[in-house]
């Protein structure tokens, strides 16, 4: 058995031997260059390298818009009266998701009251007295009446008087004010009107109120009626998700109207606007006025109120320049 092992051995090395020999020289000899010579007729020159370089321009180079076109109309005819150029910086904001939750949330929790207040057990007004023996009775150990185990008693870790506030840079509580206002003004949701925005009643509604044949039920009633018509005809009532009408003061009729049709619309004065009202109902209807005023008091972050001497300050990006009227 070991012969045979050894001959196998042999004859393999052998046959390696063999083959590394015609590997050798197979890899000495070289096909001659004139095999593959191309013939004048399909020899085709290679293309020469350019030296041309495309030259960009300062006039060709992409520049951002600087302002928006925003028309203003009549209420409640909605009919559109002139068209103004406002700044890209107060009302074409790309969408900014994480700083209006963070302008919500802020809102929300300096708006919580947190007066809410419950007594510890040595709040509890009574005896404090030992309810019965430790013992002899068979029946579980009790002591005050003040315990938090019986009806009556104290609650262990109640709810206390506290602050729920939370805090927000200025800045970027200004930012998410016209991010609101961009993000309704490219979805095509902001309406602006003319100053002096009032529901107008008919003038036989006028005479019988003048006159009192209508009493304060049948006046509340038919503003509520006159209210849904208007916000029907305009598709700003309750199919359209319901409307937030801004006014810089108090209009009695709008105020009155819509307080009645809740489900329709609801009218604020600016001072009482926040983030949120700009981004819960379906559409917002602002006065020229409110509307400046908002983002006159919001653009910190565009204006520094930091005095320099001997220095250029930057200015506001100016907004409501009319194009057309």
């Amino acid at each position: 058995m070991a012969s045979k092992g050894v001959r196998g051995l042999n004859e393999a090395l052998r046959g390696l031997s063999i083959s590394s020999q015609t590997c050798r020289e197979a890899a000495s000899h070289r096909i001659p260059s004139t095999t593959f010579t191309r013939t004048m007729a399909t020899e085709v020159p290679l293309p020469k390298p350019t030296t041309s370089e495309t030259k960009y321009t300062t006039d060709s180079a992409w520049r951002p818009t600087a302002t928006v076109p925003l028309t203003i109309f009549d209420f409640p005819s909605f009919e559109p009266r002139r068209l103004e150029a406002w700044s890209a910086k107060h009302l074409h904001l790309p969408l900014r998701r994480d700083i209006l939750h963070l302008a919500v949330i802020f809102e929300g929790d300096n708006a919580r009251q947190g007066t809410a207040s419950t007594k510890t057990r040595w709040e509890v007004a009574g005896s404090h007295r030992k309810i019965r023996p430790q013992k002899g009775t068979g029946r579980a150990r009790l002591g005050t009446r003040q315990s938090p185990m019986l009806r009556g008693g104290g609650k262990v870790f109640g709810p206390k008087p506290r602050d729920f506030g939370t805090k927000i840079n200025q800045k970027v509580y200004d930012l998410a004010w016209r991010t609101a206002l961009s993000y309704r003004y490219r979805r095509g949701e902001l309406l602006v009107v003319r100053d002096g925005m009032e529901l107008p009643l008919p003038r036989e509604f006028d005479a019988l109120v003048a006159a009192g044949a209508l009493d304060a039920e049948l006046q509340r009633g038919f503003k509520a009626k006159w209210a849904r018509q208007v916000l029907d005809a305009n598709d700003w009532g309750r199919r359209a998700g319901r409307s937030t009408f801004i006014a810089t003061t108090h209009r009695d009729n709008l105020f009155e109207a819509l307080a009645e049709v809740p489900n329709y619309g609801r009218a604020l004065d600016v001072e009482d606007v926040d983030v949120k009202d700009l981004l819960e109902t379906g559409r917002l209807v602002v006065e020229r006025e409110a509307l400046m005023h908002m983002i006159d008091r919001h653009q910190s972050d565009l204006v520094t109120r930091v005095f320099v001497e001997n220095a250029a300050l930057p200015r506001a990006p100016e907004s409501g320049t009319v194009l057309v009227e």
